[in-house]
């Protein structure tokens, strides 16, 4: 290991923790017996250890006179440094073990409108309820952002719709239904199924011109020979819900928005949410940096992640049934 004196001058040395271990504890307690009982070793083995010390360091640390071992001075200047080391070994002991119990560490998010509005927020503020000393940063981005930022490793997980294939990135993905929301009381939520026919003419919130869920949703409309009237342009489907909820309009709305409604709602809720038909598709994907190796907390938020959006569709089923 390297030792760095007070100048700053690196030197380079093979000394052992067990070396300053047993050095400090002869120190301690100025005996060679006792720093024996102390480290639970003989005193044999603390006294070779102090012998192979000084011989890497090429000075006496300790004046055999009449049995005992008598400081010099240079072993009272060395003393501090073998305790600065040895405390930040224990330091950074103590710092890699909590990371690796998930207790310190800090994740790097970055997230699609989508699901940064309700699920995400939702999703980390449990994950870190017990985590005091964990650092979050999540920022709201477009999907093409998202990618550069995780493809250039400034953020560990990103949450966006599905990327090209890259060997820059690395994704578990996810193609889910949108759903169709509308007011409790409407006479089309008895139906177990909304279709694009039963919306013709009807006012409709969606999101802006070019939006691939848009674009989707036109295609829908279409295929049933129906009347799309967008009464209401957004650039996501988190204030929608709200004219919905005021029997404004309808929406096709991604299923993330919609389940991350349907879990911070009590219930009865003034919004439903019903398949919709023909199906208008979200592909959407978790993507990670693929030139370097997640870190445990990474790895254990993406699991969970991974769970959320995997159940997004079972929580939907249960509020159309």
């Amino acid at each position: 290991m390297g030792l760095e004196n007070a100048q700053g001058y690196q030197c380079t040395m093979n000394l052992s923790i067990r070396q300053l271990q047993a050095f400090r504890e002869v120190m301690r307690s100025g005996s060679v017996s006792e720093a024996a009982r102390i480290l639970g070793r003989t005193q044999p083995a603390i006294s070779a250890l102090i012998a192979n010390l000084e011989a890497e360091l090429e000075i006496a640390l300790f004046l055999r006179q009449r049995g005992k071992m008598v400081p010099t001075p240079e072993a009272q200047y060395f003393l501090g440094e073998a305790e600065a080391i040895l405390e930040r070994l224990s330091l950074s002991t103590r710092t890699m073990r909590e990371i690796g119990a998930l207790t310190k560490g800090r994740l790097n998010i970055a997230c699609m409108p989508a699901a940064a509005n309700l699920l995400m927020p939702q999703l980390l503020g449990e994950f870190l309820q017990d985590k005091p000393d964990v650092r979050a940063s999540l920022m709201m981005r477009a999907s093409p952002v998202i990618e550069e930022w995780v493809a250039s490793q400034q953020y560990d997980i990103g949450l966006g719709e599905t990327p090209k294939p890259s060997a820059a990135i690395r994704t578990v993905d996810f193609r889910m239904e949108c759903v169709c929301a509308l007011p409790a009381g409407d006479p089309l939520a008895a139906k177990d199924q909304i279709e694009a026919r039963d919306l013709s003419g009807k006012p409709m919130a969606a999101l802006q011109e070019g939006h691939p869920n848009l674009i989707a949703t036109l295609a829908a409309f279409d295929q049933q020979k129906s009347r799309f009237e967008h009464r209401f342009e957004l650039r996501t489907f988190h204030p929608a819900l709200t004219l919905v909820e005021r029997d404004l309009c309808y929406c096709i709305c991604d299923p993330i928005t919609a389940a991350g409604y349907l879990n911070i709602a009590p219930g009865p809720r003034p919004v439903v949410f019903r398949p919709f038909a023909p199906n208008v598709m979200l592909d959407i994907s978790i993507m990670q940096p693929a030139h370097r190796p997640p870190s445990a907390l990474a790895e254990e938020f993406v699991k969970r992640l991974s769970q959320a959006l995997d159940g997004v569709g079972t929580l939907l089923a249960a509020d159309a049934s």
